[in-house]
């Protein structure tokens, strides 16, 4: 449980959002232009929420050349990301002309999975000709969406262990959040609302809504139509995303997605968990060379400091790929989750 703020709206209230002061490309410095990202409140809406105007901020010792807009999108289910490429190329383009600014990168590379190539192509026709940009199709495997796999793949260089993408000379953005950057920014508004797809087996109407951030789960699943058997709601997508308890928590800024189960579904899901036998599936799995297997043990005795300092667990970004192949049915991303949790409210109590 949280802090929370209720907000009752005024029936005979309109729809129109008043003017902020707009921030014009042209004429903002790269201060301006992260201030007014900050303003917007604008942050990673592939699903970490991370605040974007941090991580626009380049360190004074170290430069960036390259701006990789992430259009990859590999969680099972999800399509938002998808229709933006198709409905918002200006906003996309708008969007890098202030990235590119606040960061001074050089070079723009858009990466999208080959399987969307109506995406790729409208890209490609709308893209103008005075942004150093283009537009490359990855291979379409999971976790491919993940910032590390994806400059991997687009420039075959490598993050080091506890760094970020500047520190190989990049810089990455979700697609999503860079249409929201060129379409609030000119506007001078904040983000208020999202797109987020509401599908599975359970939902009646699948599709991709443009949601009020704040909408309580229970009322954006009642307009999408629940059915009969549904019995579980997951916040994202199946490999990376969160069961919720309550339908009555509100969509945020970081939720992507609404991926409902039936009972069909949810009944495969629940297995009993056996003790590790060593086969070494969950290693072969990780995309980032981990060891799953030990991490997994040693949460289970609490040694999260030698998980943080000897495995690099804090590496880890959830993926989900080491539980999904662990013949003895260990929820391992659970383990590396409450881990984490504990070292960040340890390093924030000293």
């Amino acid at each position: 449980m949280v802090m929370s703020i209720f907000l009752e709206p005024f029936p005979a209230s309109g729809q129109t959002v008043d003017p902020g002061a707009p921030c014009k490309v042209d004429s903002a410095t790269p201060a301006e232009i992260i201030n007014a990202i900050q303003e917007a409140g604008i942050v990673g809406l592939g699903g970490a929420a991370f605040p974007t105007h941090v991580k626009l901020k380049i360190p004074k010792d170290k430069s960036v050349d390259t701006l990789i807009i992430n259009g990859v999108e590999c969680e099972p289910y999800l399509t938002t990301d998808h229709r933006v490429m198709l409905e918002q190329q200006d906003d996309i383009f708008m969007g890098i002309r202030y990235i590119l600014k606040a960061t001074g990168a050089r070079r723009v590379i858009i990466g999208i999975e080959a399987n969307k190539a109506d995406a790729i192509i409208s890209l490609q026709e709308r893209a103008p000709y005075d942004l150093p940009v283009t537009i490359e199709a990855v291979k379409v495997k999971y976790p491919q969406g993940a910032e590390k796999m994806l400059i991997t793949a687009l420039l075959a260089r490598e993050v080091p262990s506890g760094g970020l993408p500047a520190d190989c000379g990049c810089v990455v953005v979700n697609v999503a959040t860079t249409a929201e950057i060129g379409r609030l920014l000119p506007l001078g508004r904040g983000i208020i609302e999202r797109s987020i797809t509401i599908t599975g087996p359970g939902v009646k109407k699948r599709g991709n809504y443009l949601i009020p951030i704040g909408t309580p789960l229970r009322y954006a699943l009642e307009q999408a139509g629940l059915k009969k058997n549904a019995t579980r709601v997951i916040l994202g997508g199946p490999m990376m995303g969160f069961t919720v308890s309550s339908l009555d928590v509100p969509i945020t800024k970081g939720t992507s997605g609404l991926l409902v189960l039936t009972d069909k579904e949810s009944q495969s899901t629940i297995r009993k968990e056996y003790a590790c036998i060593g086969c070494s599936h969950c290693l072969d799995a990780c995309p980032i060379f981990l060891n799953p297997s030990r991490m997994g043990r040693l949460a289970k005795f609490e040694q999260y400091d030698i998980m943080e300092k000897e495995y690099n667990l804090m590496d880890c970004f959830e993926c989900g790929s080491c539980s999904y192949v662990c013949p003895s049915n260990i929820p391992l991303v659970h383990y590396f989750r409450v881990a984490k949790g504990i070292i960040r409210d340890k390093k924030a109590a000293a």
